[in-house]
């Protein structure tokens, strides 16, 4: 194994203190899922709310069956919420799944029965296979948080929809809403920080998305006249300490860029933070998540 951490054009341009473009931030994302196809649902499928449900699940609620025929799933990753979706919904639901990466793309396929998705590598602002008012409901998990700029793929996805459509995505809720993710971000952007100063101070996407009164703005500029909300919960997780540091880290993009060596240093650290937010108890990771709500007149 190299010791030698995660090092694209992103990391190399903060490094030398100038600002990532658009494609900078693609291909960074895009090493990082060609490289760790399938992380984000590793932890996003074992964190639940108090009714039970994961982020997905709670996205998968937007979808009326009843009404919605045509379900988009933007940046479908590799395929968690096509699956949900095949699972729940009516089998005359077509269901359509778009990401920029071939590898999480794969993952897809083959957790779907053979023609149940219909599945595209593309980027989310450019839906050119897609029509005008083709799309009944477009959902996006905890994608919208990484894309810049976002406001065309607010766009493009206001395009596809059809009058009546609704969006729903989850992103990222308020830090302060789960007890000790404040704690436990900081300390992983410490150890990163140590290698690479300058992480942090170019977020991942849009930093607006992460605002729910911003996240509100862009989106009412987006879609006109469309009814607009968005719901803040938490989603959490428990288990020993050292397995529950390891599904935490992987969650977060920034504890890709560590070294083996200072990955290993961080794990230590935070499995010592989470077994002490709590102590007596079976150690916890909690997340916030914002559910954003979007229903076209």
């Amino acid at each position: 194994m190299t010791d030698a951490p995660l090092r694209t054009d992103w990391t190399d341009r903060l490094a030398r203190g100038t600002a990532p473009d658009p494609a900078a931030l693609r291909a960074h994302l895009r090493t990082i899922h060609r490289d760790h196809a399938g992380f984000t649902e590793s932890c996003a499928l074992r964190c639940r709310d108090a009714a039970g449900r994961t982020s997905y699940a709670r996205l998968a609620e937007a979808v009326e069956p009843d009404r919605h025929r045509v379900l988009l799933d933007v940046a479908c990753g590799s395929g968690p919420l096509l699956e949900l979706c095949h699972a729940t919904l009516p089998p005359g639901m077509r269901l359509i799944g778009i990401d920029m990466s071939p590898e999480e793309l794969a993952l897809a396929r083959a957790r779907l029965p053979a023609g149940r998705a219909d599945l595209v590598e593309a980027q989310a602002e450019r839906l050119d296979f897609l029509s005008d008012g083709s799309v009944d409901v477009a959902l996006c998990h905890w994608a919208l948080t990484l894309m810049d700029p976002v406001a065309p793929v607010l766009a493009e996805i206001a395009r596809v929809l059809a009058p009546g459509g609704r969006f729903a995505a989850i992103v990222d809720g308020p830090a302060a809403a789960a007890p000790g993710y404040g704690a436990v971000h900081d300390l992983i952007y410490r150890h990163v920080q140590a290698e690479l100063p300058a992480y942090g101070t170019v977020d991942l996407g849009d930093p607006r998305v992460r605002s729910a009164g911003d996240l509100r703005a862009l989106v009412h500029a987006a879609f006109p006249g469309a009814r607009v909300r968005v719901e803040t919960g938490v989603v959490t997780m428990s288990a020993p300490a050292e397995a529950l540091a390891r599904e935490a880290a992987g969650f977060f993009y920034a504890a890709f860029v560590l070294s083996p060596a200072a990955r290993v240093r961080m794990l230590a650290d935070l499995a010592a933070l989470l077994s002490g937010i709590a102590p007596g108890s079976v150690p916890t990771f909690s997340m916030p998540i914002n559910r954003l709500l979007v229903d076209l007149p």
